[in-house]
Formats: structure tokens, sequence, C-alpha cells
């Protein structure tokens, strides 16, 4: 496979880090602008090397060089990409955290990943810098506190001896474990991802404002790689906020090209939207979580030109269903194969998958031995179904995953602190329907004798001290007598998780 790859131009000799000093020599003066109330910035990318060519510098001053491992937690800031391309200068392997990940996760990752590097903020929203947190990492800057302390005078400007097959990328990902899993990316993958979904843009997105956190990997890959290789602008936001989205289309001439459907579809519901503003948003490209068919129609009947596709952190392409496919497909199926991927259903419907752009495995080899077979095929835990042309939709899901506004959680990570309420004999946590982020975390209890069911603020406060990510607590609490089980005793999720969205429809 991998003489395949090489053979067709999908794996490349060229580092992240290549990539990147390439396309910011052919386009220094495209803009780089961050809207936010808090840390706005604009200049240019040159503007941006420059400190990022400085934090590499001092950062290799401090003895960090390729190989080692560089981790980040910030929003959508200028730093984040000072730090990302400083990384990739180095040859160091980047890990990006996404910025409302609380102190367990934080603790997990620094545990797994043993970053020797570290750059977070001092606050943002409700999050303040825990200092005890980074206790093993030797190097921690923190933004709005000593950041620039880790820049050199001078600029950054050698040539790492690192392989294209080498890691360049640890991103964690939250799914049926209970913490989340460390998802190892080459050069090699990670530039074919960077260059097929770039190639697969439509026209007119060239002013394109990225608001998914940077410390996802599409995120990351949107906002600090595809445009460099473009040599297209930067716009960034650290917040989702429609009416501000709405006013930069109006004002700046910024366009939105998709997302989980809650981003697109808050949009419309907006009360600042005006028709004006459909010809901001011509395009739709949804993935991240799942496309209500009615989400799809309404959008297109708009006029915005719909298409889906299919991925993961483990595997970000897999199938797409391009801009210019006949609309009922673009609608209602996922896609077929990109170039270089190769997809076969299991006899359970299970989708496995392998291509160009396929990670090199987890942290954890135990992981990676489950979820990988011997001709390198990847067992996605997804069910799928193929139509008479080819085309893969998505319709069940065997791994135990709440897929809230494209962030995976990991049912059984919100199981371990729901089963520490006071009162609570078993506990489950399902996805339930959700109109503005697809899906959201139910949690579903089987009380002790005479113990009463929690109110949402008890759960809240619950949630709060276990220090686990805000955006993981469950929405709403169901309860009952017993949970339907299969005759081992296993749970029935599946129907656990009917059961809730029946409940929501009465």
């Amino acid at each position: 496979m991998a003489q395949t790859y090489q053979a067709n131009g999908w794996w490349t000799d060229e580092t992240i880090g290549d990539m990147l000093a390439n396309g910011l020599r052919q386009a220094p003066d495209a803009e780089f602008r961050v809207h936010s109330d808090v840390r706005p910035w604009s200049g240019t990318f040159a503007d941006v090397e420059r400190i990022g060519r400085r934090l590499a510098q001092g950062l290799r001053d401090r003895g960090v060089g390729p190989g080692d491992v560089v981790a980040f937690q910030l929003p959508n800031w200028m730093e984040a990409a000072a730090t990302f391309w400083a990384a990739s200068f180095l040859g160091a392997v980047v890990v990006p955290v996404v910025h409302f990940y609380g102190a367990k996760e934080i603790r997990h990752i620094i545990a797994t990943a043993k970053p020797k590097v570290f750059i977070t903020f001092q606050e943002f929203g409700r999050t303040r810098y825990q200092e005890d947190l980074y206790d093993d990492v030797p190097i921690v800057g923190v933004v709005g506190r000593d950041f620039e302390d880790l820049l050199a005078a001078a600029p950054f400007a050698e040539e790492p001896a690192i392989a294209a097959s080498d890691p360049a990328v640890i991103a964690f990902t939250s799914g049926t474990t209970r913490n989340a899993k460390g998802v190892v990316h080459s050069h090699q993958t990670l530039g074919f991802e960077t260059r097929q979904l770039g190639d697969a843009y439509p026209p007119g997105l060239e002013r394109q404002l990225t608001a998914a956190p940077v410390g996802h990997f599409i995120g990351m890959l949107n906002a600090f790689l595809i445009p460099v290789v473009k040599g297209t602008p930067i716009y960034l936001t650290d917040g989702w906020n429609p009416a501000q989205t709405l006013s930069l289309m109006l004002s700046d001439g910024l366009t939105f090209g998709g997302g989980a459907p809650y981003f697109v579809i808050s949009l419309l519901d907006h009360p600042d939207f005006t028709p004006a503003h459909l010809d901001y948003m011509r395009y739709a490209g949804m993935g991240g979580s799942s496309v209500p068919a009615a989400t799809a129609r309404r959008l297109h009947d708009q006029g915005v030109n719909v298409w889906r596709s299919y991925g993961s952190t483990e595997h970000p392409s897999v199938v797409s269903t391009h801009y210019t496919a006949p609309a009922e497909k673009r609608m209602y199926t996922d896609g077929k194969p990109l170039p270089g991927a190769e997809i076969r259903l299991s006899a359970d419907g299970e989708i496995l998958s392998r291509g160009p752009d396929l990670c090199l495995g987890y942290l954890d080899q135990d992981l990676t031995a489950a979820a990988f077979d011997a001709e390198g095929w990847y067992h996605s835990g997804d069910i799928g179904v193929l139509d008479d042309d080819g085309y893969l939709s998505i319709v069940d899901r065997k791994s135990d995953i709440i897929i809230r506004g494209g962030e995976n959680i990991s049912a059984m990570e919100v199981e371990e602190v729901l089963q520490t309420l006071p009162g609570v004999a078993e506990a489950v946590a399902v996805a339930a329907p959700d109109e503005r982020f697809g899906e959201r975390t139910a949690a579903v209890l089987r009380m002790k004798p005479d113990a009463s069911l929690p109110s949402m603020d008890d759960l809240r406060a619950h949630f709060a001290r276990s220090g686990l990510a805000k955006q993981k607590w469950p929405e709403e609490i169901h309860q009952v007598e017993e949970f339907p089980r299969t005759p081992s005793s296993k749970i029935q999720k599946a129907l656990i998780r009917k059961m809730v969205a029946d409940s929501r429809a009465v």
C-alpha cells in the first residue's frame, strides 16, 4: 500500500514543516485575523510566521528538537497558529488540545503523550490556568502571562532531519474507552489529508471564517494548514456567535462553509439573518455529527448547496459527496470513497476503511491491536449501507459515542462520574436527539431503594466537582426501575436510546 500511495503522489517526502514553509513563502502578505472580544489580532502570514520561528528558536535553545512532543491548549488565537507552526518547523510532534478540556482530560494527555512543552492560556471564559496540572511538563508557556518569554530574538532557520513517515501530530479523541485516545498521524498522512481537503473546497470559500476549535483535528487543518497551502487568508473566531458571523458576512465579506449542522442552522434561525446572507453561505459541507434529512432539505430549499462527508480522527476523509453531485446524493448519503480510500462492510455492516490519510495507530498499542487488522483495515465501529451507485450512508454506531456538535464524548467516561452520585445504583449515558447540536448527553439512572432522583442542579454541581469538561455533562435526566438487558445481563443501550428519544417526542 505504501508503494501505491507513493507512486500515485498521495504520499511525498514533504514534511509538514516543509509544506508550511513553502506556502508561507508564496503568500507572506495574506491576511491573518482573529475576531475575539478578549484577544483580537490582525496581521499577515509573515507576521505570524516570524513569531512562530522565534518561538521555535526559543524552544530549540531550551533543548526541544525533532521528535519531541509539543502540546497546546488554546482558543482560536494567533498564538495557537504560532505554536503549531513553531513545532512543525522544529520537526516536533504536535498535540492540539481542545480548549474546553478540563483537568481530568489534561492530566491524561500529559501522562500519555508526555509533552516536553505545553502552551496554554491564563484565562478564557470560566476556565483559569491551574499550575499544578503541569508539574510533569519541563517547559510551560502561558498566553497572557509569559508566552512571550519563550520567544528568541532571532528566528529559527534550521532544517530538521526528520522523515515524512515520522509522527507529526497526536490528536486526542474520545471514544468507547474511559479516556481520550491519542491518534498518531505522520507527515505523510496529514499532508495528504491537507491537500485532499483543500482540493475539495468549492469556489467562493477563499474568505472563510473558522469557528471550529483549533484543538480539533479538522479545525486545526482548516485553520492552520489548508489556507497556507492554498494561499488564502485565515480568519478565526474564538467562540461561536451567530450574530457576529452574520455581521462579518456583510461587513467583511466573510463566508461560512459548514461543519456540524448546528452551526449552519443557528445562522438561519437567528433574528439577524436576511436573504442577503445567503450570498455568503452558498455551500454547506456537513459532517462531524449526524445530519438530519430535514436539515439538509431546509438548506437545499434555501438555495444552499449541501454536501456530506464521513470520516474520523483516525481516518479523516473516507467518503464524501462532491458539491457537483446530484442533490439527492448530496443531501441523503455520505458519499463515495475519496481518492486512495477503500471501504468494505463486514457481515454485521461495520465500516472498515484504509487509505493514505489513515493514521498510524494509537499511543495505546492495545487499542491499535483492537481497531486495526493484519491487512491494514481500520474497524470504525460505525454501521453503514451502500446503495446501488456505491454511495455510503451511516445508519448506526457500534461504538458507544455521543457526538455533540462534532465533539466526541465517551459515554463510559460520563457514566463513571454518574456512578459516584449519591443514591445511584446503575447509570447509563446515551445520546439524545438535539435540534442544535445533533446529539446531547442524557443520563439514565436506576436509583437505590428509597433514594430520590437528583435534580439537574445537583447533577451539574457534581460534574463541576469532577473536573470533566462542561460540554460532556448530561443535559437531561431519566429514571428507570430496571434496564433492559441481554441474556448475559448486558444493558441494551440501543433500547435505552430509543426510550430517551421516544420520551422527548411525546
